[in-house]
């Protein structure tokens, strides 16, 4: 395997020996579930050995539905962000949709993201690396995961400190996504730590009438098998009651279930390292 270029992120390092995970509400909804939300998965990580960054959008600009709830916005949503950091005390992680977003997103978060959507958008992903801060660009739908080494270095030559790629499935057929598990050791190829989407990857876009559904049965089977294959985190949507959920409340994990899960991981995640299968 290559020399992965190892992810400062706060106090820890992803694509070393400890797996990383991302976890959070898809949207932000009110600060309340924010912070419940941050505090268990905080727990859950450090007792399952993961290091823990929070995530939720301030704003979900790629909603199906005029009607659909977008978030509370740059403003409001970094303000809510920055709380979580302050109260949990754990890095903080949100996707930006605009160019000008990155500078004012910059001074809050700890990782910016770039939408799986918006993978290919020069300007976007220049801006991100720009600010300094690392960058989590998620493979589009539509992109192969050997395309993805162009998002890689279009990052690179911005100067940005680190970059993680994503995977969230592919676009196959209407209103459906499927996983190639091959997509994990091609990009980590590119010298940059791999997470998986386990919920995401799991969604129906657009096949709930308006609004996107997803099979929540398949997430942890897919999470175990892009562990098994390799993999330098995970990243799931988790929500105290999903069917209560402002967004994506048909593939997120109700929090319980991630706790189980993550155990799992853990031990499969061992399994690999021990063997020398990955290499930092």
């Amino acid at each position: 395997m290559p020399k992965i270029n190892i992810v400062k992120i706060a106090d820890f390092q992803v694509g070393g020996a400890t797996p990383l995970l991302i976890a959070g509400p898809c949207v932000l909804e009110d600060l309340d579930i924010a912070l419940e939300c941050a505090r268990f998965m905080k727990e859950v990580a450090q007792k399952a050995g993961f290091n823990y960054i929070f995530k939720a959008s301030f704003d979900k600009a790629n909603r199906t539905s005029l009607s659909s709830y977008r978030g509370p916005g740059l403003e409001k949503g970094l303000a809510m962000l920055e709380q979580v950091k302050k109260e949990v005390g754990v890095p903080v992680i949100s996707d930006i949709h605009e160019p000008w977003q990155a500078e004012p997103a910059a001074e809050v978060l700890d990782i910016i993201q770039i939408p799986a959507f918006l993978c290919r958008q020069t300007d976007l992903i220049l801006a991100a690396a720009r600010t300094g801060q690392p960058v989590n660009i998620k493979k589009g739908q539509f992109v192969s995961p050997w395309d993805m080494y162009y998002a890689v270095e279009k990052a690179r030559g911005a100067g940005a400190q680190g970059i993680i790629l994503t995977e969230r499935g592919y676009t196959f057929g209407y209103r459906n996504l499927v996983v190639d598990m091959r997509a994990f050791p091609i990009m980590r190829n590119f010298g940059v730590p791999v997470v998986f989407d386990a919920t995401h990857s799991v969604q129906l876009p657009g096949g709930a009438g308006g609004a996107s559904g997803g099979e929540r049965e398949f997430v942890a089977p897919l999470a175990r098998a892009a562990v098994a294959v390799g993999v330098d985190g995970i990243f799931m949507e988790v929500h105290p009651e999903p069917k209560k959920a402002l967004c994506d409340g048909p593939n997120s994990l109700p929090l319980e279930e991630a706790k189980g899960l993550l155990m799992i991981l853990k031990e499969i995640y061992e399994v690999i390292r021990k063997n020398d299968i990955l290499s930092p």
